[in-house]
Parts: structure tokens; sequence; C-alpha cells
């Protein structure tokens, strides 16, 4: 068995602020701060003013975010060659629980008190995420020494060349190494400010906050499928995706590569070698994952005990069931459930 983004970031920099609390499920908005300087790209800060900018708190029910963007200057020049006022001094790390650091072509040309402020912001427990090519400003202030990073894939050589102590990993689209936390190219910024949601909120918040975006709440695979060139378009795509849409409404159900193969009239060979090659990961991965999804949801949304989550998400048994969702997600199902109904209630 197979187990016009410059526009809304400009409007919510115009937003009044309260006062900005550091805890996140503490009772109130869980402070972000992101760094700004020069020649910083208005994608990736458009993507965290939209994740975490608007006030998402009446329509999903928890208290959200409240960001606060930051710099070193009152006002930075962006690498689309627009000027930005700056509203908040680097103070605001101080009162942040998470900082946010976007990418720039010029890392050395950031600020001292730039990076200065970081280590600080480091030394005193925030959690720290880098966009894009960030991370050569993290790398750069010294915070990514002996951990796990990535960035846009064109620049992983360099960044592990000239910083020879960041375990650098070019496949993925993000790192999430506890508190530090990096993202791939552009489009990778905002699968990790939905991993960080889901991380704070739970899935079904994230799943809401992503249809609300109109994007994938999860996409598949790593940043290697567009190094180079993309893979090519395979034949009979449309009836390889209705294969992968049936799955995804039999999770509960056991099947096997022979039975999706038969479904998208390939040889079980075949069929196993182009799942691979369009999403990155193998059929199993790719189920588990799919699965693990649908128990969160269940764990987060009902009051079924774990043996009937474990059924209707198709794991079978809870054992088989808690085996899985540990070694994904490192927790217990009851912890899980704990956790995010907890915030939920609050």
């Amino acid at each position: 068995m197979i187990d016009n983004m410059q526009d809304k970031a400009a409007k919510l920099l115009e937003r009044p602020r309260g006062p900005l609390r550091a805890k996140p499920g503490a009772p109130g908005p869980h402070a972000v701060a992101v760094v700004v300087y020069d020649g910083i790209s208005p994608f990736e800060l458009g993507v965290v003013c939209d994740v975490f900018g608007r006030d998402y708190s009446a329509g999903f029910g928890v208290p959200w975010y409240q960001l606060s963007v930051c710099g070193a200057a009152p006002w930075v020049t962006l690498d689309a060659g627009f000027g930005m006022q700056v509203p908040h001094g680097l103070e605001a790390l101080r009162a942040a629980g998470t900082v946010i650091v976007p990418p720039t072509q010029l890392p050395e040309q950031v600020p001292a008190g730039v990076l200065s402020a970081l280590r600080e912001a480091r030394r005193s427990g925030r959690r720290i995420m880098s966009l894009c090519t960030g991370a050569f400003v993290l790398a750069e202030a010294g915070i990514l020494d002996g951990h796990p990073a990535t960035t846009h894939w064109s620049e992983c050589a360099g960044l592990a060349r000239r910083y020879p102590r960041v375990r650098v990993d070019p496949d993925v689209l993000y790192v999430d190494d506890g508190d530090l936390l990096t993202s791939a190219g552009s489009a990778a910024s905002i699968d990790l400010c939905l991993h960080v949601v889901r991380r704070d909120y739970g899935t079904e918040i994230a799943t809401r906050l992503a249809r609300d975006l109109v994007v994938a709440p999860q996409r598949d695979g790593g940043q290697a499928q567009f190094i180079e060139a993309p893979v090519a378009a395979l034949d009979g795509a449309s009836l390889f995706a209705d294969t992968v849409a049936w799955l995804r409404e039999h999770l509960d159900q056991a099947v096997t590569v022979g039975d999706l193969a038969a479904r998208a009239a390939m040889s079980p060979r075949t069929f196993a070698r182009r799942f691979v090659a369009s999403t990155g990961i193998t059929p199993f991965q790719w189920l588990v994952r799919e699965r693990i999804r649908l128990a969160q949801r269940l764990l987060e949304t009902s009051d079924l005990p774990v043996d009937a989550v474990a059924s209707r998400s198709g794991f079978g048994t809870a054992d088989n069931f808690r085996k899985h969702f540990a070694r994904v997600l490192r927790t217990t199902p009851q912890a899980y459930r704990r956790t995010f109904r907890r915030q939920r209630a609050a």
C-alpha cells in the first residue's frame, strides 16, 4: 500500500499600529518585524505585507499578526527604483516575536546597524526568517553558521562558496530549522510564509489563507525542478491530473502504484517515473503528505478519536498513523490537537 502587491504594501504601511506583543498565542497579535534597506525586492515585501500585515482575525477567528516595517534609515530605495518611507526604527526588533529579512542583490551594502540588530535578535531568541537572497544577509551577520539554509537556486553555489560554514540545500523550497527559517526564490517566499502560519495556527487556517491569496496551500517538489529548465510537459498530463484529483478524494482507501497506473493508463514503472518528474516526490511521499494534511484538519476541526482519524485519513491503524505523524511533524496527534484546538478556542 502506498501510504498589484506594491499598492497593497503601501496601504498596509499607512495603517496605525497598536502596542506590539512578542509571543504567539498571547491575548493579542504576534508581532512581526520586517527589516528594510536599500536594494530590497518589492515582491517579497508585498508577500510579507499580504500575509502578516492584513488583519484576518475577524475572518479566521484567531488573533492575527501585527506587522512593523523597520530599518536603520527613515527612507530606502527598492531595487525597482522607487523610494519608500520606513515607519519604524530598528528598535522594533526588540518587541517582535518574528523578524523577516527580505532579499537584496547587494548584501555587502546592508548597513552594519542592521546586521548588529539581527545578531541581537538572534541572541534574544527571536524567530528569524529570510526570503530568497535575504539568506546572504543572515549569513553575513553570522547567523546561519552551522545551520541548514537555502536561497534562490542560482545563488546557492555562491552562498556556499562565500559562507562555507552554512549548510546550503539547493533542492528545497524552504528550510525550517526551528527558529531559523530560509526560503528559496521569490515564489517560495509565499510557501515559507504559509508554512509559518501553518506552524502558528494549524493547517485549517493556513489553507483558508492560501485560498484567500489564491495560491496553493503547499506546492509539490523542491526548487530543483526549476534549475536550468523546468521538466517538460508530460503526454496525457490531463489524465495524470485526473488521477491525482481522484486520489485526493479517496485518501482513506488502500491503493497501490498499479491501481494508480491503471487509472492513468500507464505501466506502473512509467507512472512512478512520471509522477516524480512532475511533482518532485514519489507517489508514496505524496500520499503520506496528503494524508497527514487531512489528519491535521480532522484533529483541528473534529472530536474524532485518534483511531477514527487514522482510518479516515488512510493510515489504517492508530500506531501506523502516530508513526508517520511523528516522523513528518515531530509531535504526536494528541499534542497537535491540544496545541491548535487551544489556539482556535483563544
